[in-house]
């Protein structure tokens, strides 16, 4: 692809996840229309409104991939995996604010999602082993409330920087699930 055509899509995907995100109806003549590309440009790449948000979806996806492996959270300190997962993961939900949930429909789709979750959940049980969070929780109940916090660096109301978001998220997640809670 060239780099023209592939700045093309990446500002589509994003610009779409965007206004899809603001409104799940939204059409693909506006997402072209905002992400200044001709309508014809991306039914030529997009059959459907629903291939368009699958393509989202992937790209969302894959960024949040990328971001478990860039965190490393398997040979990483604990503090480290997690600083970097949750400063990558308000990156991509920032830039990706789409929520995947919405995609169950999609086995190849969903089951990306369950992976991902699944390798978080694996982290923080580590997190627990090692004696960096409380070893009496319910299961799943960090990962949750760790997506939960992710979700607000989203929101409108959220003024911080990626790294004050990402800061602040790590600190309240630490004061509440922390072995040894912090000052």
């Amino acid at each position: 692809m060239r780099a023209d055509a592939a700045r093309n899509l990446e500002l589509l995907l994003t610009t779409g996840a965007r206004m899809l995100a603001e409104d799940p109806a939204t059409s693909i003549a506006a997402i072209a229309a905002e992400a200044g590309v001709d309508r014809r440009t991306v039914y030529r790449r997009f059959t459907s409104r629903e291939e368009l948000l699958a393509a989202v979806y992937q790209a969302r996806l894959d960024a949040i991939e990328a971001t478990i492996e860039a965190a490393r959270l398997w040979e990483a300190p604990v503090p480290e995996a997690l600083d970097r997962y949750v400063r990558g993961i308000v990156r991509v939900n920032r830039t990706w604010p789409t929520e995947v949930s919405r995609m169950r429909s999609d086995p190849e789709i969903w089951a990306r999602r369950l992976r991902a979750v699944g390798e978080v959940d694996r982290f923080l049980k580590r997190a627990a082993n090692e004696g960096f969070l409380r070893a009496e929780l319910p299961l799943g109940w960090p990962g949750s409330v760790l997506g939960s916090l992710l979700q607000l660096s989203t929101k409108d109301l959220m003024v911080l920087n990626d790294v004050q978001a990402a800061d602040v998220i790590v600190d309240t997640f630490l004061r509440a699930f922390g072995k040894v809670r912090p000052g």
